[in-house]
């Protein structure tokens, strides 16, 4: 049973973990703990693929103190070679006589395996402390292992009676100055940021981060911002060569449904990379379920979306979207002006989008709602 000093050492772990939430990907952010009669004597982070596991870093900052220790690791610890050893071996190695994780890893590769091999090897196992800390900090990760797709943020500004732009689509700037640098650190954490054509033509926007977010300094990132995937969703394969994200640092991915290759080609000169995705049953446009486990596959765990009503709309109404994030300003822009979504007419109120509001914070003089988009299931 686990007691103050053990949610003690899990917290530190998590908080651990966190300094890998610009530069784990596509692995999960993982920090890890080891305490011996009391002391921390080694602790670490994963920071990025390929180099050492958060249990790895901990070990050696321990070195012989670890035999005996009790290990607080944020997820189960891998039990395969990928790029890195397991570090189920590593820990019995060491001696380490307990272990604590906060959730097991549904990797296939992993899934409860870690931790019956440490079974096996008389170390004390246990699981679920601070199990939903640890959970929210990885939704990505965990959502691509075991539903097949990213996690899907959607982000949107909007007035206080509900319109994004005006009636003749003027929306710079809704919202004000901090609440533009929050949205820098959303992108920053996330996996990919994806928008449509239609947003693409209208602002020509970079989908950059600009600027180094909070706890940059503490993940030994380094000086140089790392730019999340942009994506592109467009159909017919419009996309201007002379786009301006096309020039900007990191990668651009053109998702299309067309197969006119004289552009892909045209693109893929300009930087782009053009991926095919199937087109949606009998309408326009793509099969978004389909796009977004393309992503998944390609290893994006968190999807950060920025794009303008119909897809938007679109997510939210297939049942895509797993989170919004709604900025909120002090303005009222008047009923010819233009919605948050373009959705269908809903005749009962028990039709309509359920969301679950999780925070309401004040951002400068605007407002951040965070809501998830309660799934049908939720609603039963």
């Amino acid at each position: 049973m686990s007691n103050a000093a053990d949610y003690a050492f899990m917290a530190r772990a998590l908080r651990l973990a966190e300094r890998g939430i610009y530069s784990a990907d596509p692995n999960p952010r993982v920090g890890c703990v080891l305490v011996r009669d009391g002391e921390i004597v080694g602790e670490g982070w994963h920071c990025r693929a390929g180099e050492s596991h958060a249990e790895v870093h901990a070990l050696r900052q321990a070195g012989e103190r670890a035999r005996g220790a009790d290990v607080y690791v944020t997820l189960e610890p891998c039990c395969h070679h990928g790029r890195t050893p397991p570090c189920s071996d590593a820990l019995i190695a060491a001696g380490v006589a307990r272990v604590v994780a906060a959730t097991a890893d549904p990797n296939p590769r992993v899934a409860g395996e870690g931790m019956r091999q440490l079974t096996r090897a008389g170390i004390t196992v246990e699981t679920g402390l601070l199990q939903n800390e640890a959970e929210r900090l990885n939704r990505g990760f965990l959502q691509r292992m075991r539903g097949g797709r990213p996690w899907v943020r959607c982000k949107l500004a909007m007035s206080l009676d509900g319109r994004t732009a005006l009636a003749n689509g003027a929306s710079q700037w809704i919202t004000g100055e901090a609440a533009r640098r929050d949205v820098q650190y959303w992108r920053a954490r996330s996996s990919a940021v994806m928008t449509g054509i239609g947003t693409v033509l209208a602002d020509d926007p970079a989908l950059t981060v600009r600027s180094q977010p909070p706890l940059w300094a503490e993940c030994g990132c380094g000086e140089e911002i790392r730019q999340p995937l942009r994506v592109v969703l467009d159909t017919s394969l419009r996309m201007p060569a002379q786009a301006r994200m096309l020039k900007q640092p990191g990668r651009t991915w053109i998702v299309t449904a067309a197969e006119d290759q004289a552009a892909a080609q045209g693109l893929a000169a300009a930087g782009a990379t053009v991926l095919r995705a199937p087109p949606a049953y009998g309408e326009s446009g793509l099969n978004l379920s389909a796009v977004l486990q393309i992503l998944a596959k390609e290893g994006i765990n968190e999807l950060w979306v920025e794009a303008g009503a119909t897809l938007s709309g679109a997510l939210v109404q297939e049942g895509l979207v797993d989170e919004l994030i709604i900025y909120m300003a002090p303005l009222l822009m008047g009923d010819m002006a233009r919605g948050l979504f373009h959705l269908p007419s809903f005749e009962r109120l028990a039709e309509c989008i359920a969301l679950d509001i999780s925070e309401v914070r004040a951002v400068g003089h605007d407002w951040r709602i965070t809501a998830q988009v309660r799934k049908a299931q939720d609603s039963m």
